[in-house]
Parts: C-alpha cells; structure tokens; sequence
C-alpha cells in the first residue's frame, strides 16, 4: 500500500502567516498552524522609533521567514506526517507588497546603515502614500493614449509596483540606485526556499503593468513618468515570468534543514493570496465570482476572452487559471471597517455584557443587529474607511454614516457598515454585467464568510444572487498547497494540472445563502439611495472628502 502523500501550502496575509498540511489525495486538511507577524503593519514607526509619514504601511521581511521556521515544523509535528512523505510546497501573499533587495537578494533594510530610512523597508499592499505618483502615471498614461489602462479600469492603483517605485524614486533616489532588483515579497519569499528568482505571471500581470502578450509599458513611458525610470524594467524588475502551476525549484539544503523538510521537495510558483484560492473552491470555468472576504475583500472572476470593465483592478490573460482571462476588483475596507467600529465606537457597557455572555464583541452585535429589519435604522453608509478599491479606484475616498440620530444604537450602525459593503460589491457586479463579463454565481471565502451568517444573507439578498461557502477556512492557503501538489507532478503522487487538482481538492459547502424576496425588494430601495451617494462623493460631483484629508494632512505638518 502507498503511503499518502501531502503538500503545504503557506499564506501570507496583513498580520499573520498560516500554513496548511494537505492531504494530496481528498484535499483534506490535516494541520494548521498560525504564526503572527514579530512586527505587525509598521503604520506610524519603523522598529528604532522613525517616524511615518500619514498612508504609510511597511513590514519586516524577516518576520515572514519566520513563518516558515515556526510553522512547517508545527505542522509536521502535529500531524505526525512524514517529511518524506510532503512532495511539495507553495506560497501567496498580500500583493503589491514589494520590497528592494540587493544582488545577493537581500532585503536593503536588513543593512544596519538602512534601518532608519523608511524606503529601504517593505512597503506593504496598503501602503497608500504613493497615490500622488499614481495619480501622475494615469494623468501621463491618459495623454499619450497608453492602451494598457484600459485593461485596468481605466486607472492604476497606488497600491501597485510602479506608483511606489515612483515614489521612492522621487524621494529617495539614493534608495532606488542601491536597489539592484524590486520584487514582491511573494517571489522573495520563493526565491529564499528555492535559491532562484522566478517571478509569477500574477504579480507582475496584475500589479506591475506586464501583459502576456506585449510585455511591460515600453520605455519612452517609463521615462515620461521620470527619466530615472526609462530603464526601469530591464534594470530594476524581470522579463523573466512563469506561469502559474509551474515549478519554481526545489527546497534548498539550507532551508530544507531550517523548516524541517527534505532537500529537493518541489516548490510551486508563487501566487496572490485572492487569485490562489479560485481553485480551492473548485472554479475552474468562467462566470462564478469568488469574493475572498477578510481585511479587505478581493473578487476574483474568469471570462473566456478580454473584456474594458470600468474600475476593476485589471484582467491578465492566465492570470489566475491557464487559459481563460482572470478578472480582478475589490474593496479596501471590510473586516477592518468593522475592527474599526468595535474598537473605537462601542461602549464599555456594550463590551461588558458581550463577556458576560460569554459572547465576542462581534457577535454579541452580530446577533442584536440580526433582529432588525431590513432598512429600520434609518442609516445608510460608505464603505470607504480605507478608500474605493473598485470601481472607483480611489483611495482618497473617505467613510461616511447617514441618518444618525440620538437613539441610534452601535448594533444598527454595526449592521449599517455591513450593508455598506454589500452594496459596494453589488456595485462592482453590476459594472461587470454591463461590461458584458456575466456573473452567475457568487462564492465566497475567508473567516468572514463562515464566522457571519447575518452577513452573508445580507449579500444574498442584496446581489440577488445565492452564495456557495468555501468548504475551509483556510481556503488561500489550500489553494497555495494544490499548487505544490502540481509543482510536484503525478510522477510523484501529485497532479499535472490545477484543473485536476482542483476536481479533487477544491471544495465548497453543501449549505449556501439564497436570497430572501422581501428583503430583496426592501434592499433594492437602500441601493438605490446609496448608488446616488456613491456618485455624488465618489465621481467628482462633490469632493469634499478630499479637501477634508488635504486639511487633515496640512494640521498634521
């Protein structure tokens, strides 16, 4: 009899790292550990207590090997599984989380000269301080007729490779000459395990402007954007891109003995924490969106050909699953517009009678608010905490509550922000079916899909549409462990293909949300009246969210 074979997969999220040992043959998770982030999101001060500027969000690239260190061998431990017996490995991330390293790979802020200087760190996805740069690179990208926006929505984000590159360029040009390479931490990460830079066709596919078929934007831009820049790709990036599913290597002896593995276990390429989890639900067709719903949510889609959808966050062609085109959008502030509400505008008497029910804050107001109807607050809300992701792509956006009187009450505005965020996605689905990309079916992912019930109904009854539940609760990190399963092969126990891993280890639910007719009606009326504040502070109309941050940021000087 074989012996069962297993793969690990190891997600990279905002605050921590998890990684999952997966049986190859049923996709059953058979451990899991977590390990938080030594440093967190450094948001205010580096470690030896530099001060940030406002939008700034870095981490500490050594806290993400060691994820790797604690939770490998905790994984092992805890299962019993044989080292022999795991055949392969593969990582996602955040993304853009970018960082600049130097020829040997190492990360410029582990250098003692560097560890005051802010742009020799990581700058994470959230990171937002560089939106003046982006907001440069759409103004010239629009005037010379650049056909590559448009696979963007139209606008590139600040949170991606070239508007932070921009801005170090711009602010630390001393910084950007000792770079000799700019990587996402999810290639870094790769690199570290395997010895070899391998650059996935995701990363730089949705997040650094390369296209399949036609490469990156040419040089003249890049030099209109700075004259620093026009070299930037052969000098500071890669054209050298893998698909995803492909072999990035093999675990080196070096690492193998840090994280308890055999030397030569294959390592997959490495993937976005979103577009990996597709499979992992078992999508492998197009038309079902999966919303991967945590800090923030991103929305993942296939379509069978390329089509110019207003505001989403780009569409590569084998971006997410060879042969179909992956669409991306998302929304910037969802768990954390809730963290935010419990952590700042909940009172103690409120918390208080959460603990003695023995109840999380979250679901002490989960339950309050699930017992109104459907529009009897009275309130209506932006979801806009941390700017709009899509389809307005805009970070300086701002959050907004309407309707508040003195007998509102935290569960009502609890519930308020979450319907917020259901109309936010539902605004994103209609721009895509009017784009002619249509959208079936909704799946959903992540700890907020299987912790909030409320929530989910909400997003039913909202959209219209049923919701199928992933089927774990690691779903990202699944997904990352059927790619190391592919990077192995079935020569060695695993697939030869994510569409056949996917058959076998990809999962959903057998209970799905459907959407109530009631509410559907009741729902329709809010979303109506939310669309007109949507593009009232979102399109121009009235921008006085902005001028508000202006001022924000000239008291703050």
């Amino acid at each position: 009899m074989k012996n069962k074979k297993y793969s690990i997969g190891v997600d990279y999220g905002t605050q921590s790292g998890r990684a999952v040992l997966v049986e190859v043959s049923t996709g059953n998770i058979i451990a899991q550990a977590v390990k938080e982030y030594t440093h967190g999101v450094m948001d205010e001060y580096l470690p030896d207590g530099t001060k940030l500027q406002p939008d700034w969000a870095l981490e500490h690239p050594q806290d993400y090997l060691e994820v790797l260190v604690v939770t490998i061998p905790t994984v092992l431990e805890e299962s019993g599984v044989k080292k022999e017996d795991v055949i392969g490995l593969a990582i996602d991330f955040t993304a853009c989380t970018m960082l600049p390293i130097d020829k040997d790979g190492t990360p410029l802020c582990f250098r003692e000269e560097l560890k005051s200087i802010p742009h020799a760190w990581l700058k994470l996805w959230k990171h937002h301080a560089a939106q003046a740069h982006a907001n440069k690179l759409n103004k010239i990208a629009k005037e010379r007729g650049e056909e590559f926006l448009a696979r963007y929505g139209g606008k590139i984000s600040s949170e991606w490779m070239i508007p932070k590159i921009m801005q170090i360029v711009e602010e630390a040009p001393e910084i950007y000459d000792m770079t000799d390479r700019f990587i996402e931490a999810t290639d870094w990460v790769t690199m570290m395990l395997t010895g070899e830079e391998k650059r996935n066709s995701c990363t730089a596919g949705y997040k650094a402007m390369w296209n399949k078929r036609e490469g990156y934007p040419s040089k003249e831009f890049f030099k209109a954007l700075d004259p620093r820049l026009e070299n930037v790709v052969e000098d500071k990036l890669s054209t050298d891109i893998y698909s995803l599913g492909d072999k990035a290597g093999e675990l080196t002896e070096s690492m193998a003995a840090i994280v308890g593995l055999c030397p030569g276990t294959a390592i997959g390429i490495a993937n976005v924490d979103a577009h990996v989890a597709l499979p992992a639900v078992g999508i492998t067709e197009a038309g079902k969106m999966l919303m991967i719903m945590g800090t923030s949510t991103c929305d993942i889609l296939l379509g069978t050909e390329e089509k110019i959808v207003p505001g989403m966050c780009g569409v590569v062609e084998d971006g997410v699953l060879p042969g179909f085109f992956g669409y991306e959008a998302g929304q910037s502030c969802v768990g954390d517009h809730f963290e935010w509400f419990v952590d700042n505008c909940v009172s103690k008497e409120y918390k208080d009678a959460a603990a003695a029910e023995g109840k999380n804050i979250h679901t002490y107001l989960t339950e309050k608010a699930s017992k109104l109807k459907v529009g009897e607050s009275g309130l209506l809300a932006l979801d806009w905490w941390n700017g709009n992701r899509s389809v307005l792509v805009d970070v300086d956006l701002t959050g907004m509550i309407l309707g508040m009187t003195l007998t509102t009450k935290p569960e009502e505005i609890y519930r308020a922000l979450i319907e917020a965020t259901a109309y936010g996605k539902n605004i994103i689905i209609e721009t895509f079916e009017e784009a002619g990309v249509p959208i079936n079916e909704l799946y959903a992912c992540g700890g907020i899909s299987w912790k909030n019930p409320m929530m989910m109904q909400i997003y039913a009854d909202v959209t219209n549409k049923p919701i199928k539940i992933s089927a774990s609760d690691q779903t990202p990190a699944l997904g990352a462990s059927m790619f190391g399963a592919v990077a192995a092969g079935s020569e060695k126990g695993g697939y030869d293909t994510i569409f056949e891993a996917a058959k076998v280890m990809g999962k959903v639910k057998e209970e799905f949300y459907t959407p109530i007719p009631e509410n559907v009606e009741n729902y329709k009326k809010l979303y109506s009246e939310y669309k007109k504040l949507h593009d009232y502070f979102g399109r121009g109309e009235n921008d006085v969210m902005k001028r508000l941050k202006s001022i924000k940021a000239d008291a703050r000087k």
